[in-house]
Parts: structure tokens; sequence; C-alpha cells
């Protein structure tokens, strides 16, 4: 059977993908738990393609209660190269009406309880996120969404806050005047592991209202952020199913993020945390020696 190499995550409203002739559905351990739900395996196009529910099927899970490692060390035990996020976002700029999509290629961090890495445990790693989002996929997506006649804003900074109450007007008005773009609960967690794992990340952020700044709009709801992603999930497997035949070719370009990133001597490293990290240390472990050593 072929590898998988490309990945959906589904936020609010994209719970399956389109199109997807199913193969199988399947339960990954991970040392963290269980991902949001099982895998969902199959062909698009020709092309193998694992999906996963972020908030499970029938959203279950807030922003908060995610299991950010578990889904994203699935994703990388099935071979992923390129994970393609869908979420919805609130718009901080008049210019991003409800209904566009925004490829953010920035985050910046307003969450306080949530785990963003696998490093810890008798191991530091130190990656660069000066670029948290893949340029190759961040440009097939928006080639897509171009091609698909979407209304779309390429690049711009996705602030990530706790929920998974929505702003208070007081936070909406001061995120404006930090000049943020767009307001999420769950990509900035996505990208740090992402990267930590080596998979190619980017988001394609579907905005659904103007938070609560914009005095003439109404504030945003669960119940309208809901109704306008079920006007625009056509669109967004449009989308995504194109942008995932536009990846035939396309290099990951985040696949040796952790080369000089590994501070650690593995030597000190205890063997249950190299044994639990293996999908993403053995290309770098060598053990041919006395002791091991890292790869550069």
């Amino acid at each position: 059977m072929s590898e998988v190499r490309i990945g959906v995550i589904g936020g609010s409203g994209l719970y399956a993908m389109e199109g997807l002739q199913v193969e199988e559905e399947r339960r990954i351990e991970t040392p963290w738990g269980e991902p949001s739900d099982p895998y969902v395996i199959g062909r698009l196009d020709g092309r193998r393609v694992a999906f996963l529910a972020r908030h499970g099927r029938g959203h279950r899970l807030l922003p908060t209660e995610l299991n950010f490692r578990a889904n994203i060390y699935g994703f990388k035990k099935l071979g992923i190269d390129f994970l393609i996020s869908v979420s919805a976002v609130g718009s901080m700029k008049k210019e991003y009406v409800p209904g566009h999509i925004v490829i953010p290629d920035q985050f910046f961090d307003r969450t306080r309880h949530r785990p963003d890495t696998f490093f810890g445990d008798g191991i530091v790693a130190h990656v660069s996120l000066a670029r948290p989002v893949s340029a190759a996929l961040a440009d097939v997506l928006h080639g897509a969404a171009r091609a698909e006649k979407a209304t779309v804003h390429m690049g711009g900074t996705y602030l990530n806050m706790e929920g998974p109450q929505f702003s208070t007007r007081a936070e909406s008005m001061v995120y404006r005047q930090w000049g943020m773009d767009v307001i999420g609960m769950t990509n900035l967690q996505e990208a740090k592991l992402a990267r930590e794992a080596e998979i190619a990340y980017a988001s394609l952020s579907m905005v659904t209202d103007y938070d609560c700044w914009h005095e003439e709009e109404e504030a945003v709801t669960g119940e309208g952020v809901m109704e306008v992603l079920r006007k625009n999930v056509a669109l967004a497997q449009r989308v995504v199913r194109r942008a995932i035949a536009d990846l035939d070719g396309v290099a990951n370009d985040c696949s040796d993020a952790l080369r000089m990133a590994l501070i650690t001597d593995p030597g000190l490293v205890p063997e249950e945390t190299l044994a639990m990290l293996e999908p993403l240390l053995g290309k770098y472990l060598d053990r041919s020696g006395d002791q091991p050593a890292w790869k550069r």
C-alpha cells in the first residue's frame, strides 16, 4: 500500500472530506494518549490522504482540551509530510470579510494552559519558529484558493487566544492595536508541534466574523460562526482538494527542522525518552559507536 503523505485537520464545520474514498479508520496510540478521533485514511483523486476531525466528530472537545501532541504525533507516525489545517477565525481588519480566506504566516500566543512541545523528560531541543508556517504549503494553498475563485489574503498574524469564550471588546480592541489580522483558538500549538515533527504546516483560515470590535456588526456568537461555516464548507473542501493535487512534486521545506535543534548529549537521554520520540529522532540518532550521537 502506498504511503500517506498529506494530512488534513478539520476544525469547526469541517468534520469530513468530500470525495474521500475511505480505506480505513485507524486509531493510533501515542505517549500522550489518544488523538481527537480516529484518522480517516483514504484516496482523494488517487492520492492517499489522512483526515482528522480536530474537535472529534460531533465537536466534543474544547480548544483547551485538544490533545495537540497526540494529534501531531499520530500524523508523524503515519508518515505525513504536509499538514493542511482548516480553521474558523475572526477578522481583526475591515477588509477581511466573513467568507474570505486568510493564509497566516505568523502567530501570536495568548494561551495559558497548553503543552506545546514534544521535548522534556531528559532531552532539550530548540527549533526555529521565526517562520512558523511552511512557505511551500502556504503557496500551494494560496494558489488553490485563487483557482477556486475565493477571496484570499496571503500572510498575516493569527492571534491564538485561550477560549473557549470569545474575546471581550477591550481585548478585541487591543488586539487590533497590536496589528493582529485574525483570531482563533487552535493553530499555534499545531504549528509548533508540526515544526518539531518536521511536518510542513499551513492554515486555511476561514473568516466567519469580526470578533466583537466592529461597532457596525454584531458581536461573534457560536451560532453565527457555524452559519457562515455551513455556507463556506463547500469552498473549503474544493480548495483543499485542489491543493492536495497541486502538492504533487512539492518538497517538504521543514524536513530538517531538528537537525541543529537537538541540544542534549544523546548518551544522557533516558532510553524510554529516546524510544518515545523515535518517530521524530530516529533519523538523527547514530548508535554505531559505544555511545549514541546525533547525526548532523
